[in-house]
């Protein structure tokens, strides 16, 4: 998630000092990404100091505003109009955690799983009871805190799913077919090659099959 771009968007609504600034992004969000008054200006020195914004006078009480710049305003126009790109590969803890284990000898997986399951099905019902707990999306801060936490369930449910996936994937294999010993095999600089070169290459193998069919 993009820190510097959402302070800068909030920023192309009017000038704000730190605090502020970080009262706003948790009204903006509902509180679901805390920052804390370091970060926000760590950032703000940085979008200074690549002209998105200018520092103007202290006010009264030394609050020292931020005000956006032409080139600032562009680039929030620039990322409200443009897709979040997702990675081709994955650096998800979990997915990374249970490739591993798979090949581990002597690891049972399926205890590994069913340990995640667990976990996230408490997250999930906790996620649930949050949002039925709060208040009707009326007003615009309830409303965005609904959308973060909608997304965070979703996010959950995708991944009770594939927990039950990987698990039937998993159980039609031998678990001793799986296990993966350390090579003996010096490993060569550079990026490895074969069918294990990792999800990329395989993607852009599919968009190269996708464009032949659309011609």
């Amino acid at each position: 998630m993009s820190v510097r771009q959402s302070l800068l968007a909030i920023l192309d609504q009017g000038p704000c000092y730190g605090y502020q600034l970080r009262a706003e992004f948790d009204r903006r969000t509902g509180s679901t990404w805390p920052l804390n008054v370091g970060q926000i200006y760590n950032t703000l020195d940085r979008l200074e100091r690549d002209g998105l914004v200018a520092k103007g006078d202290a006010d009264e009480r030394g609050h020292i505003y931020f005000e956006i710049t032409e080139a600032g305003h562009r680039e929030v126009q620039a990322w409200l109009g443009s897709p979040v790109e997702r990675g081709q590969g994955t650096r998800d803890e979990l997915a990374i955690k249970l490739a591993v284990a798979a090949t581990l000898p002597g690891v049972a997986v399926a205890e590994v799983i069913q340990i995640q399951r667990g976990a996230s099905l408490a997250q999930l019902q906790e996620l649930n009871r949050a949002k039925y707990a709060g208040a009707s999306p009326d007003g615009p801060e309830e409303l965005a805190w609904a959308l973060v936490v909608d997304s965070m369930i979703f996010q959950a449910e995708a991944e009770v799913r594939w927990l039950d996936h990987t698990e039937q994937r998993l159980a039609l294999h031998p678990q001793h077919a799986m296990a993966l010993e350390l090579s003996t095999e010096r490993p060569r600089r550079g990026r490895p090659s074969g069918t294990g070169a990792g999800a990329a290459p395989a993607v852009e193998r599919a968009q190269r099959d996708d464009t032949r069919v659309t011609r």
